[in-house]
């Protein structure tokens, strides 16, 4: 693999050959199952939310705020569907972890899942640009081995969604089974699904998966 190479050529918008990206794929499960699903992160790091496709974004947050491994980045999950360039996307954080794996984490998110991405775009893009979903099974193979969480010094936890009521202690975060499809219910599903709102403990979430919680919850689980 050359991994400049291919960095060099997604960035100038083209797509790696589909022997290329399964190559990629396999490379970077590699390195991801080596994570903890509490994945410590030391400062100065940067941390970006939703990407969804939105390639060009991307390249300009790099621009504005630092490439890698100049400038360390964590990315907290929804890498694809709704915007147009999902691939293009996912393919330069791959690349960019498989280059410098210490100075890239890559959190899912609820949109990394076989399902929405059925549903939201990434799966009908994969067909369109390369034919087939043989693109798109490499992908979602890798949503399974991505990290749950970030710690950063040991005091900020990251996740793409927010707590569950089946989580007292990050520590519990650390024996959840990760590789796997997302599950409708339970902790794994509320870190990717929960939002925080203005109140003390939990509410229903109106999304239909994982929670409403607020600062009470917050400050008793850190």
């Amino acid at each position: 693999m050359d991994l400049d190479q291919w960095i060099a050529k997604v960035k100038e918008g083209q797509h790696l050959l589909e022997d290329e990206l399964q190559l990629l794929c396999e490379y970077v499960k590699e390195i991801l199952i080596e994570e903890s699903n509490v994945q410590p992160v030391n400062s100065p790091v940067t941390v970006c939310g939703d990407i969804h496709g939105q390639f060009h974004d991307l390249m300009k947050l790099f621009q504005t705020g630092g490439h890698v491994p100049e400038t360390n980045y964590i990315f907290m999950g929804d890498f694809v569907d709704r915007g147009y360039n999902s691939l293009e996307v996912f393919t330069i954080l791959l690349l960019l972890k498989a280059r410098y794996p210490a100075n890239i984490t890559l959190l899912r998110g609820n949109h990394e899942s076989r399902q929405l991405t059925q549903v939201y775009g990434f799966y009908d893009e994969c067909q369109r640009k390369y034919g087939n979903a043989n693109a798109w099974r490499y992908c979602t193979d890798v949503f399974d081995y991505l990290t749950l969480s970030a710690i950063i010094d040991g005091t900020v936890l990251c996740v793409h969604g927010g707590l569950s009521p089946d989580i007292r202690t990050i520590d519990q975060i650390r024996v959840i089974e990760r590789n796997c499809e997302i599950p409708h219910e339970g902790p794994f599903c509320d870190l990717m699904w929960s939002d925080p709102e203005d109140i003390e403990t939990w509410a229903v979430s109106p999304r239909g998966a994982g929670w409403l919680f607020g600062s009470r919850v917050t400050s008793e689980v850190m």
